[in-house]
Order: structure tokens, then sequence, then C-alpha cells
């Protein structure tokens, strides 16, 4: 189907986001066109600041405007408790259920041997040096109940528990081939919970 330039570049534009097909991208491009100049503009404001506002935390890896991040910084978290996750949006996630008090570690991602995913390509290295300087007594893995998720929890507790701290993971609320964000606050209050050492 021909839509004038613009239109098409726009639907592209759509369409490169993840769970973004051809007819959804479409209808977001139109749905924008309709929009009120001022509502477009903002939108573009926004997609322009988050880009260039936001950094990662030189601590916990968690995104941020501010370095180090809010959570880092807090002096009413508990600092003797990590809890690891796979990406930033799990610490939303964590932090909506209002249940959690200590400090996060973000690694950027999973091992997965079959996509070639080292733990030298996640945040792995800095984790290990956070937990060196510090006064850390438990490490909760929340990375997620996949099968790369269990290959880093299982990686992460064989890199820490030398170290003497305990090392603990999620409890089994969180139903296998789940993600974290898309868990319910009930279910992730009871995971975090019933967590168990690994």
């Amino acid at each position: 189907m021909y839509y004038p330039e613009p239109i098409a570049r726009l639907i592209e534009s759509f369409s490169k986001l993840p769970g973004i097909g051809q007819k959804t991208a479409t209808r977001l491009a139109f749905y924008t066109i309709g929009m009120e100049d001022q509502d477009v503009n903002e939108f573009a404001k926004n997609l322009l600041s988050a880009k260039r506002d936001l950094r990662f935390c030189s601590i916990c890896g968690n995104l941020t405007e501010s370095d180090p991040c809010a959570i880092c910084t807090d002096p009413t978290r508990d600092r003797t408790t990590i809890l690891v996750v796979e990406e930033s949006k799990d610490v939303l996630a964590m932090e909506k259920i209002r249940e959690y008090r200590g400090l996060y570690h973000v690694l950027h991602g999973t091992i997965s041997p079959m996509n070639g995913i080292s733990p030298d390509e996640i945040n792995v290295k800095s984790l290990i040096t956070r937990l060196m300087d510090s006064e850390v007594k438990e490490v909760i893995i929340a990375t997620n109940a996949t099968s790369d998720g269990e290959a880093t929890a299982m990686y992460l507790a064989r890199m820490i528990k030398p170290a003497g701290i305990k090392v603990t993971r999620l409890a089994r609320g969180l139903a296998v081939g789940s993600d974290i964000e898309y868990a319910d606050e009930v279910t992730l209050s009871k995971a975090v919970e019933n967590r168990l050492e690994i």
C-alpha cells in the first residue's frame, strides 16, 4: 500500500519498537498524525529527553538522571542486601510492591550460551567488585525464570558464595518462563517474602 513518505517513515520508525508489527505501527503513525501539535511536540521532547538525560548508575547499573541513583544514595535503604535483576524495568516492578528496601544491581541481560553472551558481556564484574568493598550479607538473585535466567543465577551463586555472602533466589511464585516486569504485585511480594537460598 502506498503512503506518503513522511507517514511511511513514521510507520517504519514505530515498527522498529519491540512487539510492534506493521499494523500496530500504522495505527500508531496515524494516531500520532491526528494528535494536536502541542501533544506531538511534547511526545517528541520526552523521547529526546529520555534518551539524552538518562544514564546508568555507576554503582548499581540502574537507569537514572543523576549518578549515583536515588536508590543507591538513599540512607534508609538496607545496605546489607542487594537484589540482582536483569533489566532496569525489573527494578521498577520490584519497587512497586514496596516490600523490598535493600539495594539493587542491574545486569543488563543474562548469560546466554545459545546467543553467545558470556558473563563478561553483562554487568557481573562490577557486582563482584561491589560485593568485595561492602557490608552486603545477602544477594537475592531475581533473574527471570527462564533457562538463561537460571544459568545466570547459578553462575552468580558460584561466584558469590565463596565470599561468605548468603545467596538466595526469589521463591517460585513466578511461573517458569515469565518475566518479572509482567508479574502482579502480590506474586512479586510473595516471591520476595519466600525467597530460597541456593
